[in-house]
């Protein structure tokens, strides 16, 4: 969330990034006036409880009628207490809830607009020439049964659509990729993690899920328990109601887990093959920083999702996501697009977010410094390795005319030496 002193101060800021996301600008003054009532029925009940506490001194002392005048109005404040008391939670509960529903404040840098309207950072790595080689594309799917690597007929007979199972060399290479991108990770001073995959509702609201993304979230009613789209969730989580230090920051992450999301949105879209699937697994890259911190680390974040994307030889572009393309909670975010032959176009495999205070003000994580004591910290996450989506980049963009796939050198030592993946189905 966030902060409410910001508002009070600059709501014409507020305004102006809820306009950029494309979503209610009434909301600021819906909890302008929430706030204000907050505060008055805050106050008033302070000046009724001191004059509570000053009564029952007075009662103490006092004889005869003059006492029982004081208790008669003991007995009328006591009332006007509780009924005061109930007035400042009601309003307090009421400008949280419409708190919780203001997205985080959008990066002045951003460029505005919808999906289309993100401006092109930087290109990276050469787009093959697949005529001049002398053969056509073939797709992931068809690439991955030639090798016996997906299995996506009985991911549909035993799980439905969008499912499947990785088999043979297929499974080899997300352990590969997992191993690799884990190793990288933890070359660059990240604690490697294994994070639950069920997390409770304080968690995936406080991240900022349960508002624009809670379409996509699978809940598990009965037990009150979601199942994370990302392992930010778990490791944002994971230092919540905390207080950190400030002298052991920056801390990172990397998270492995399993992904879930119900894709609510994207019917129709990529239905053929794993791009686009209802469980993957991925490692996820997560920062806690100081405020005056999160911009450089959301640049260092960048770099090392586009340092593992050179190493596995990929064609890719980094672009600045629009304001309306915003996750909640997300002032900025980078979006790393992979060239995807068969569809001769650039596709999402990694994204980097800095959430600066809102998710630890949301979570109640903050940090204790020696000049400015206890105060918000900002969180920063990026994806390092959407292993599905990986899988059909890699298999389209290094494929070989007999069918077979090159293996880029930094994922040879995890699949046992093999320079290429050599099919074992017609295709």
């Amino acid at each position: 969330m966030i902060d409410l002193r910001l508002l009070r101060e600059d709501p014409d800021r507020v305004r102006a990034s809820q306009r950029a996301r494309g979503e209610d600008v009434g909301l600021v003054d819906a909890l302008l006036s929430a706030d204000e009532a907050r505060r008055s029925s805050g106050s008033r009940f302070d000046a009724l409880r001191a004059e509570q506490k000053q009564l029952g001194k007075q009662i103490s002392r006092a004889t005869g009628e003059e006492k029982a005048e004081l208790l008669k109005r003991t007995g009328e404040l006591a009332a006007a207490v509780k009924a005061a008391d109930a007035e400042r939670d009601e309003a307090a509960a009421e400008a949280g809830a419409l708190l919780l529903k203001l997205g985080n404040l959008v990066h002045p840098d951003v460029p505005v607009g919808g999906e289309e309207d993100f401006t092109v950072r930087e290109t990276h790595g050469i787009i093959r020439d697949f005529e001049a080689e002398g053969f056509e594309p073939r797709d992931h799917l068809e690439l991955g049964q030639a090798l016996g690597a997906i299995d996506t007929e009985r991911g549909a007979k035993v799980s439905g659509s969008r499912f499947a199972y990785l088999t043979g060399v297929g499974a080899l290479l997300e352990l590969a990729l997992v191993n690799a991108a884990i190793a990288q990770a933890t070359a660059a001073g990240f604690i490697p993690m294994m994070t639950p995959a069920l997390v409770k509702p304080q968690a995936m609201e406080g991240t900022g899920f349960l508002g624009q993304a809670a379409q996509d979230v699978y809940h598990l009613e009965k037990d009150d328990y979601y199942l994370v789209g990302t392992s930010e969730v778990p490791l944002a989580g994971y230092h919540m109601d905390e207080i950190l230090d400030g002298g052991q920051l920056p801390l990172r992450y990397a998270g492995f887990s399993p992904c879930f999301r119900r894709e609510a949105g994207s019917h129709g879209k990529d239905t053929r093959g794993i791009f686009r699937v209802h469980q993957f697994d991925k490692v996820e890259m997560f920062s806690y920083v100081a405020p005056e911190d999160a911009e450089a680390e959301l640049e260092r974040l960048l770099g090392w999702e586009k340092q593992w994307l050179t190493s596995l030889e990929l064609p890719f572009r980094v672009i600045d996501v629009a304001s309306g393309d915003l996750g909640a909670s997300a002032s900025r975010k980078y979006d790393c697009e992979v060239w995807m032959p068969t569809q001769g176009r650039y596709r999402e495999l990694t994204s980097t977010s800095n959430c600066g205070e809102f998710q630890a003000r949301r979570l109640s994580i903050r940090m204790r410094d020696k000049e400015k004591g206890v105060r918000p910290l900002a969180t920063l996450n990026g994806t390092l390795c959407a292993v599905q989506r990986t899988m059909v980049l890699l298999l389209e963009n290094h494929q070989q005319a007999d069918g077979s796939v090159r293996v880029p050198e930094v994922l040879r030592p995890y699949l046992g030496g093999r320079d290429f993946l050599e099919p074992v189905n017609a295709a």
